[in-house]
């Protein structure tokens, strides 16, 4: 592979995989997690540079480009995210529907007829956007919590100076909105 790209891949068991030779890179099927970042470059283009994160002893530039959300039915799933979030339309790409964020990262949901493993998707959103996505949960009827146990049920958390909450997707994902990072590591 030419120094000028780059691919970094976590993948599980039962995982097939192909090359996008379009977007120059992988995609896959599985029932675990699957987690892939891409860096590429076209000749005499300047190469992308990734936000840095020191290890210690060097530099890595290193970012999430995107993740695949299983699901059992794609349309379904993409269109409650970008419901309760306000994000535009999914972008059909081969089997997968991408979702697009604001930080350049992508949620593809993909379907999957065997067992779905419950992930945690955390979303960073400002709070004239989280009002929005309080009343949006409010109007569906869609509960939520404002711990990850869903104990707290109703209620919002309050953290570095920020608001959240936790709700599910069709496919029993976790997902969570908050206002402000964690504070010391985002």
């Amino acid at each position: 592979m030419p120094m000028s790209q780059m691919l970094v891949g976590i993948h599980s068991s039962r995982l097939r995989i192909g090359w996008n030779p379009i977007l120059r890179t992988w995609w896959g099927r599985r029932s675990e997690i699957s987690l892939s970042c891409t860096m590429s470059t076209s000749a005499g283009a300047a190469p992308h540079r990734a936000p840095e994160v020191e290890t210690g002893d060097r530099t890595v530039s290193v970012q999430l480009n995107h993740t695949i959300v299983w699901c059992r039915d794609k349309q379904k799933s993409s269109a409650f995210l970008i419901g309760i979030l306000g994000l535009p339309g999914p972008i059909p790409f081969g089997p997968m529907l991408v979702v697009k964020l604001g930080n350049s990262v992508s949620l593809d949901f993909y379907e999957n007829d065997g067992e779905i493993s419950s992930q945690h998707y955390a979303f960073l959103v400002g709070e004239d956007d989280f009002d929005r996505v309080v009343a949006r949960l409010g109007d569906r009827a869609i509960a939520y919590w404002a711990d990850p146990g869903r104990e707290r049920a109703g209620e919002i958390y309050q953290h570095n100076g920020g608001r959240g909450l936790y709700f599910v997707d069709p496919d029993g994902h976790l997902l969570e909105v908050m206002t402000r990072p964690y504070e010391g590591i985002g």
